[in-house]
């Protein structure tokens, strides 16, 4: 437990926070489709100076055949942190959080992934974080999201993530490491705009009614301004593509 007078000061006297951003700003956001040859699709985002990366394959018809589902295809997911991704070299073996984690993503993805259309199939997810600094979750599902629609895995609609905090007694938006490990609550929300419809919603510390509908408020909005740049990246991938040919 970090005592008070170790805790930095996250919220600066002008109100802007530590990183300078102000409460409702994103950190700059890069995202690219069709990353890796050998997959079916693949995507990296990038939210600040955390990386991820996502990898789709399928649908194909699944090792195991007792894993299959007759009216649909089986959503599979692997969340994975690397070795390197953090200050301290993490055990490449799987965590109980990252075995959490897969399926927490999997979940804010399979009610917009339209899998009926493939039955008895799975539908592969790898995950990979290349840097962690905050926000890991919310930026796989949305570097899933991307990975699958460059899959061509038909979708109801995209979906995107973010992380909301209470630092210094503030709500703001895209938390970072340093504001997740010292703030007094965070909240990772996903949503599939275009359906009004809320995938992901976890939170870690104590929010007031007040709070956390101001949190939820905020989230969205980001969420929002992310799913647009998520829909002008498959549009520069396809432009791109319609060009090659």
């Amino acid at each position: 437990m970090v005592s008070t007078s170790e805790r930095p000061r996250l919220i600066m006297e002008d109100g802007r926070r530590y990183n300078g951003r102000a409460y409702d700003e994103l950190r700059p956001i890069r995202m690219q489709v069709g990353v890796l040859n050998n997959a079916n699709g693949s995507a990296l985002v990038e939210y600040g100076r955390t990386k991820v990366l996502a990898a789709v394959y399928g649908p194909r018809e699944p090792q195991l055949k007792h894993v299959s589902i007759p009216y649909r295809a089986v959503l599979r997911c692997r969340y994975h942190m690397a070795p390197f991704s953090t200050h301290d070299r993490k055990s490449p073996a799987p965590s109980r959080r990252e075995v959490e984690l897969s399926k927490v993503i999997r979940e804010s993805l399979e009610p917009v992934v339209v899998s009926e259309m493939f039955p008895r199939t799975s539908i592969d997810i790898f995950i990979e974080v290349l840097n962690a600094d905050g926000g890991t979750r919310t930026a796989s599902v949305t570097a899933a999201s991307l990975a699958l629609a460059d899959a061509g895995i038909p979708m109801k609609d995209l979906v995107a993530g973010v992380a909301v905090g209470k630092v210094d007694g503030v709500i703001v938006l895209d938390i970072d490491e340093v504001e997740d490990m010292y703030g007094e609550a965070d909240m990772p929300v996903a949503a599939a705009p275009s359906l009004n419809l809320i995938t992901l919603l976890q939170l870690n510390g104590v929010l007031t009614p007040d709070e956390f509908k101001k949190s939820l408020d905020l989230a969205l909005s980001g969420i929002r301004r992310i799913h647009e740049g998520m829909k002008e990246t498959l549009r520069r991938r396809y432009l791109e593509v319609k060009v090659e040919e």
